[in-house]
């Protein structure tokens, strides 16, 4: 009997040693930004303002979340607030209570929340997704797409399709249109980029654009675009998450043309969307992490991604080869060299 607890006893000691030490060893290395190598899986928090279907922007951080899965094999959740401001702050608190290493966020409409947070959290790393949001201890960084640069591309593409009356559907008016969710900076951000881009091609076709006031209202995304075809438009960009899930819609029925956003949508409605302008999202999560895992991630930093940094850009496949010319194609690629090369000036939108 004493001989049974002798060893009991050691068995006790020993592990009690073994958790001492491991509580007092720092070895220096670190997996995403503070946290032990050792420590396995890390867990990695999604927090957005609106929900996953949008099939474009919400579902571009998910496909990025969904590969860092597969090769880091974190453990993940994402969180969807479906625009109920309501739920902002008990959003952020469950993903502490989690026991999140990292916080992906998507802040629109609760930013100073965001800030508060990473404030007296300051060992989790948060990581805001297309805004620039900066909190007093510095902690957190921002990645900040140049929607202008992207939406330039799409302006690009509209300006030269609606010129081209030999494209089925293509009326002689030379009218270009956007459909926005909402009147924002972000979104204008877009709306400035994009009447730069049919400019350059020529600045004497006809914009017109269309807030619908919704990020998840398809039916008056497509009573919108149809409004805009009734009045000679034959080429609408959407810049509305769900709700311009509606424009496709509206292009697929009417027999004319829509540019997709954030993802690309061009199978979406095979012959009626010649391109969508991308926001690469899911990338840019990807390689953030991926950043944290190899010790270049600087926390509290601004990562700036544009066209050269292929964080925005235009999505080209069989299904734009369909509607648009060899010809056109080319010079999308052609104007897409010239914006990376610094030949052409994109513009920034400055307006609040």
């Amino acid at each position: 009997m004493f001989k049974r607890w002798q060893s009991i006893w050691s068995l006790v000691l020993g592990s009690c040693m073994a958790v001492l030490i491991a509580g007092c060893s720092d070895s220096g290395e670190t997996a995403a930004d503070g946290q032990e190598k050792g420590k396995d899986p890390v867990r990695v928090a999604y927090v957005l303002n609106g929900a996953l279907g949008d099939q474009s922007f919400y579902d571009s951080g998910q496909a990025g979340i969904n590969r860092l899965v597969a090769d880091y094999g974190i453990e993940t959740i994402t969180i969807e607030n479906n625009f109920d401001a309501a739920k902002y702050p008990q959003s952020l608190e469950s993903a502490v209570k989690w026991r999140a290493d990292v916080i992906y966020v998507i802040s629109y409409g609760y930013e100073e929340l965001v800030r508060q947070y990473a404030d007296r959290y300051p060992d989790i790393t948060f990581v805001n997704i297309d805004t620039v949001v900066e909190n007093s201890k510095g902690t957190i960084t921002s990645i900040n797409f140049s929607e202008e640069e992207g939406s330039f591309m799409a302006g690009v593409a509209a300006a030269l399709m609606t010129s081209d009356p030999s494209i089925k559907g293509i009326n002689e008016e030379k009218k270009v249109g956007t459909v926005s969710g909402m009147n924002d900076v972000v979104v204008n951000a877009f709306l400035h980029g994009f009447r730069q881009g049919v400019a350059y091609i020529d600045d004497t076709i006809e914009y017109k654009n269309i807030y619908v006031g919704s990020w998840s209202d398809p039916v008056k995304g497509k009573q919108a675009t149809k409004q805009l075809y009734s009045q000679g438009v034959d080429v609408v960009f959407q810049v509305a998450a769900l709700t311009g899930t509606g424009v496709l819609e509206a292009a697929a029925e009417s027999g004319l043309y829509a540019i997709g956003v954030d993802s690309n949508q061009n199978g979406i409605k095979p012959g009626h969307i010649p391109t969508s302008m991308l926001k690469n999202v899911g990338n840019a999560i990807y390689d953030t992490f991926a950043a944290m895992e190899n010790g270049t991630f600087e926390k509290g930093a601004v990562i700036y991604s544009g066209l050269a940094q292929d964080g925005v850009g235009l999505a080209i496949d069989e299904h734009s080869r369909a509607i648009m010319p060899a010809a056109m194609l080319e010079q999308l690629e052609t104007v897409k060299a010239k914006v990376v090369a610094g030949e052409i000036v994109v513009e920034p939108y400055k307006g609040a």
